[in-house]
């Protein structure tokens, strides 16, 4: 058995049903799970001396594109929307191959870990020539090296730009060739246990690259398999208006005519709904994964939180792709979306607490997992430390649990634990030389992007 001690914390923010802050306590962690907090002494293989730091549950991503970090802050593309920004970056993103996506999801994963993410969902669909396996292994190679909790998906498209849709014919497969691959991804990567590290999604991009057919199978599979349903859906009102021109239906009432709604799926964005559509999430538990800086950035618009939170509709938080949001740092994320929803909603936004709870609560029940999201004994141990004594947090820290909200944190955490292991120690990380990755990636990302 191994086991963690995290020692004398100065605040342990849990995140629990009672919204406890346990002062000056210990976490125990045997065999990556927590089997006690209190002020009993206790003694384990290995210790961090907590005094002085805070302690928060480990934040859990719900949407990314690790593909897209080799592509961010492209000059051509900073003045687009979606549509304009897809089909302009496809011309770059159907030369991935499995180095690129190994070491862009180093980077951003890395990035991920040093500001406090313990778990990350990653929306993978572009395959081109069909190499899903290769793709999918340099994945989850990543996550075991950097030591993350891991939950792919099997991404797919079908509908090029023959077809009316907007990837090149190079990066889609036909549906028979997807669901065998998905079959295959579920059965050979997923681990449905309590605590499991690998975890599969089957993931249609889009209405506007993913048929019909693909839809309504994908649902049909997942069901079978037993995993989670995921996708982009009401992102913008172009998106909207191809639905409506293509099927004379709402993108909502399109999903749930497939059978795309439940407390097994979730969307990514989720703007553009209306009140009997948010009524209908809340019904069925469908889930929403909220991307407050990419939607600013492509100017998609302002999902509405307040409202799907006094309704119930479950909602976690995500960085969405890097070369949508140019970084990976759900921290930044978390601030970006308290100050968004206060500008906009005043009293009725959301807490810098709220949105915390969202970043750990609401992004476990959106994944459909119990055992992450909170420090309690019982639950995983995922989370991380931030040190008081920073300049930048003098007179700041009164609330901790509102904290990371209202003020946020601009530098790496101090430390980061998935699974009972410590995998950032003093702000870097553990699993990798960090020098040696900078060095291998700078290499590849200018190979990559001039074609060489």
């Amino acid at each position: 058995m191994s086991s963690l001690l995290i020692k004398n914390a100065s605040a342990i923010v849990t995140c629990d049903k009672n919204d406890a802050v346990l002062e000056d306590s210990h976490i125990l962690i045997e065999d990556g799970v927590i089997t006690y907090m209190g002020c009993e002494p206790k003694s384990a293989d290995e210790t961090i001396d907590a005094a002085g730091c805070i302690v928060y549950p480990g934040l859990i991503n719900t949407h990314h594109h690790l593909y897209q970090t080799f592509s961010r802050n492209l000059p051509q593309v900073q003045n687009m929307e979606l549509f304009d920004w897809l089909t302009t970056l496809y011309e770059i993103w159907k030369n991935l191959d499995g180095d690129i996506i190994y070491q862009s999801s180093i980077t951003g994963m890395g990035e991920l870990l040093k500001t406090g993410c313990t778990t990350c969902f990653d929306h993978h669909y572009v395959f081109p020539g069909g190499n899903s396996g290769t793709l999918l292994e340099s994945q989850f190679a990543a996550a075991r090296e950097l030591g993350i909790r891991f939950y792919a998906s099997r991404g797919s498209m079908d509908l090029s730009k023959k077809d009316g849709g907007l990837p090149p014919d190079s990066v889609v497969q036909t549906v028979d060739e997807i669901l065998k691959d998905s079959r295959n991804a579920v059965e050979t990567y997923h681990d449905p246990a309590p605590f499991s590290m690998e975890m599969v999604a089957l993931a249609p991009c889009s209405p506007f690259s993913a048929s019909e057919d693909l839809y309504r199978q994908s649902a049909i599979l997942a069901r079978e398999l037993g995993v989670r349903l995921h996708t982009h859906l009401c992102e913008t009102i172009d998106e909207e208006n191809y639905v409506l021109g293509k099927y004379g239906k709402r993108p909502l009432s399109y999903m749930a005519d497939m059978n795309w709604v439940g407390d097994d799926v979730w969307y990514a964005h989720g703007i553009h709904f209306n009140d009997e559509e948010l009524a209908l999430l809340a019904k069925t538990g469908t889930g929403v994964a909220h991307c407050p800086i990419s939607n600013m950035k492509l100017s998609s618009g302002i999902c509405r939180i307040p409202d799907m939170l006094k309704l119930g509709v479950p909602v976690g938080l995500a960085v969405d792709g890097s070369a949508s949001n140019d970084g990976s740092n759900l921290l930044e994320e978390l601030r970006t979306a308290f100050l968004l929803h206060r500008l906009h909603s005043s009293k009725l936004a959301p807490s810098g607490y709220d949105v915390l709870k969202i970043a750990t609560n609401g992004s476990a029940k959106v994944l459909g997992r119990e055992d992450i999201g909170s420090l309690e004994t019982g639950k995983a141990g995922d989370l991380f430390l931030i040190r008081r004594n920073r300049l930048e947090l003098v007179g700041a820290d009164l609330d901790v649990k509102s904290m990371l909200g209202t003020v946020g944190i601009k530098d790496a955490v101090d430390y980061t634990v998935v699974n009972g292991r410590i995998v950032v120690k003093n702000r870097e990380l553990v699993g990798i030389d960090e020098e040696k990755e900078i060095r291998i990636g700078r290499k590849l990302v200018n190979a990559y992007l001039n074609g060489i």
